[in-house]
């Protein structure tokens, strides 16, 4: 069964670091991760992945870890890399599933990859910056508050704040990362935060920053700007999940997407928060598989 780190040399001269495990016919599944995050495998999400007889594929956004940065890119710019990505594995359809900051990537390949992705799933993603109808920050934490407010003033002074956090990160451990998120954290989601959760979360933040701040910094200024396309340009079945108790990306994000999203599928949790959610996962991709079987 094949396993482990992957590098795919792209077309414009980048390199993107991933990594798979399962058997290479077998349907494939592929997993954006969050912000700041590095294509780290997180078993359980794995072997939920392998236990279903699917081929888990996660991978590194540029300037993360081991991929190279492609500076100024939308959100949608991930489509070509996740084509790349796909012929390099062999793999001719995914179902796909996005994480917070993966969210909105995981539409982008919905949307502009009709003919490679089946069916689609959000867990606590964004909605657009422009969305309609919806006070994108409410009900955040101060510390996004903070973070977004330095977004919005642009690329030098969101460098300047994100600077001292990837210093702070460098060295996070299992036993640190609840504390270095704060207010980020609901009860719901420190109490998950232990274990083997927490050391993944921690490895992934320390992967994400290992080459600096650009993976984060481009993520941002991504969400902030023009997504480069169309929420109803989505043909595919979509799944939004969000949690109630979640101070990171509010649940109005995930109901503004679920009333918009062509197709949409709203599974908003009272009992889960941004980071719990994720622990999930076995029954998520069963719903997500549906639709395509």
């Amino acid at each position: 069964m094949p396993e482990g780190p992957v590098t795919v040399d792209l077309p414009d001269g980048r390199r993107l670091e991933a990594w798979t495990a399962g058997e290479t016919g077998a349907p494939g599944v592929l997993f954006h991760v969050g912000t700041p995050a590095a294509g780290t495998p997180f078993a359980p999400v794995v072997d939920a992945t392998l236990a279903r007889e699917c081929r888990f594929v996660t991978y590194s956004r540029p300037g993360y870890s081991g991929s190279t940065r492609l500076e100024g890119r939308s959100v949608g710019d991930c489509a070509a890399d996740v084509a790349a990505l796909l012929d390099a594995l062999s793999l001719e359809h995914v179902l796909t599933v996005g994480w917070s900051g993966g969210g909105p990537h995981a539409l982008a390949c919905a949307a502009l990859l009709p003919d490679r992705v089946t069916a689609a799933a959000t867990l606590a993603g964004v909605a657009p910056w422009d969305a309609e109808g919806l006070a994108w920050l409410d009900g955040m934490a101060e510390e996004n508050l903070a973070e977004f407010g330095a977004t919005v003033d642009g690329p030098d002074a969101l460098l300047r704040f994100l600077e001292p956090l990837v210093a702070d990160r460098m060295d996070v451990t299992a036993e640190t990362v609840a504390d270095g998120l704060g207010s980020l954290l609901t009860d719901v989601d420190r109490a998950a935060l232990t274990g083997e959760f927490a050391e993944f979360l921690a490895e992934t933040n320390r992967a994400a920053i290992s080459s600096g701040p650009w993976g984060w910094l481009d993520d941002d200024l991504a969400f902030a700007r023009d997504w480069g396309f169309a929420l109803d340009e989505i043909d595919v079945p979509v799944t939004i999940w969000h949690g109630r108790h979640d101070a990171m990306v509010p649940t109005t994000h995930g109901e503004w997407l679920a009333d918009r999203v062509p197709n949409g599928r709203r599974r908003i949790l009272d009992d889960e928060g941004h980071l719990s959610l994720v622990l999930r996962f076995g029954t998520i991709l069963d719903e997500l598989r549906a639709p395509a079987a």
